[in-house]
């Protein structure tokens, strides 16, 4: 029998077990410790910020960035409507209001055309939302220079979610450096995992400051347990800040390897009719965190679907692209602006597996397997 392939596993080496072993011999288990404080050091020095607070999800540094922002109930919040549901679920946690905006199809991000055109309108009505979030897709930046500068004409808030996309860049600049602040995620799938975990990355120290205070249940400085906030379980243990440093040790061959995978891919299926790979924004450099392409069914001669079910009869996992937000019965009640770019995307997009410990023999079955769905 042959193994299973995956779509991102983790990728683990020796430098992390020999830091989460130095943290069991210093007894620094949990909570927090010396690697907590290295790790959030490494962090904001590698993605060029001032300050990083290392948290327990990624989801976590979202919701801490949305408080932090000073969102409340009504408030709107921008998001982009092609991501995981992660990006928007904390604005329900504030009691905010989600606004869904649509991807371009040069970069499948945030459309910065559409935000601009709404932000006007918005500025129009006195309507203006408090944040906007947007979403780094799939190892690919933004265009966060054009959001950047759209966001600050009107003094709104930007939150750059770099979850995806650790090791990636934009207009020179790293990913989780737009904005007034950055997020990282540590799942299992990333492209560095801490077995769990995230970041909240800023240039503001003061506010990073203050998310290390709502992350550690908001206790206020006395000798007892006193509290005069509500606070939230939402810092990194020491140990799986270990398991992120020696991950991160490595991050620029993760990439490279996973850009290698791309090529590779493009090498073996480009030629097909009907595909299309994600592009790569003429102002950075993505990671491919995931490689990503389209099905056209007229031209392939097979949907999406047929390929994704032929993979999986292979023992291959393979996903469909992010369903959009605003086709969630969650969200459904939610105003979007655009969603035709997300909804092509959903309904003809795929992720190949794509880790960085995926080997060549491993890529070549999967290769094989989307070539024999072909129908033309």
């Amino acid at each position: 029998m042959t193994p299973r392939i995956y779509l991102s596993p983790p990728d683990v080496g020796t430098a992390e077990r020999a830091l989460v072993a130095d943290a069991f011999d210093s007894n620094w288990v949990a909570p927090l410790g010396p690697h907590v404080d290295a790790f959030e050091r490494e962090l904001a020095e590698r993605c060029g910020t001032t300050a990083c607070a290392a948290l327990s999800s990624g989801t976590a540094a979202v919701h801490l960035a949305l408080l932090l922002a000073g969102v409340g109930r009504g408030d709107e919040v921008w998001c982009s409507t092609f991501t995981f549901s992660a990006s928007v679920n904390p604005v329900c946690y504030l009691s905010g209001t989600p606004v869904l905006v649509d991807s371009d199809v040069t970069t499948w991000n945030m459309d910065p055309d559409l935000l601009e055109q709404e932000l006007e309108a918005a500025a129009r009505r006195g309507r203006l939302p408090k944040a906007v979030v947007a979403v780094d897709l799939y190892g690919q930046c933004a265009d966060l220079q054009r959001i950047q500068a759209a966001c600050d004409r009107h003094g709104v808030t930007l939150i750059e979610d770099a979850a995806e996309a650790l090791g990636a860049t934009a207009y020179g600049r790293p990913a989780g450096s737009f904005g007034r602040f950055g997020i990282l995620s540590f799942n299992g799938n990333k492209i560095i995992t801490s077995g769990g975990g995230g970041a909240l990355l800023s240039n503001d120290t003061d506010a990073i400051a203050r998310a290390r205070f709502f992350a550690t249940q908001a206790r206020d400085p006395a000798p007892h347990y006193q509290h005069s906030e509500i606070g939230y379980n939402y810092r990194l243990s020491n140990v799986l800040a270990a398991i992120g440093r020696g991950q991160l040790s490595t991050l620029e061959q993760r990439v490279a390897k996973r850009r290698a995978n791309f090529d590779r891919y493009v090498a073996g299926l480009g030629d097909l009719p009907g595909i299309a790979f994600m592009p790569e924004a003429t102002y950075g450099t993505s990671t491919r965190w995931l490689t990503t392409l389209t099905i056209d069914p007229d031209a392939f001669g097979a949907t999406r679907e047929d390929v994704r079910l032929a993979l999986e009869a292979q023992d291959i996992e393979s996903r469909p692209l992010w369903k959009p937000m605003h086709l969630q019965p969650v969200f459904a009640g939610c105003r979007v602006v655009g969603g035709q770019v997300s909804e092509h995307l959903f309904d003809w997009g795929l992720c190949l597996p794509s880790g960085s410990s995926l080997t060549a023999a491993e890529q070549d079955r999967v290769v094989e397997v989307v070539r024999g769905v072909c129908r033309v």
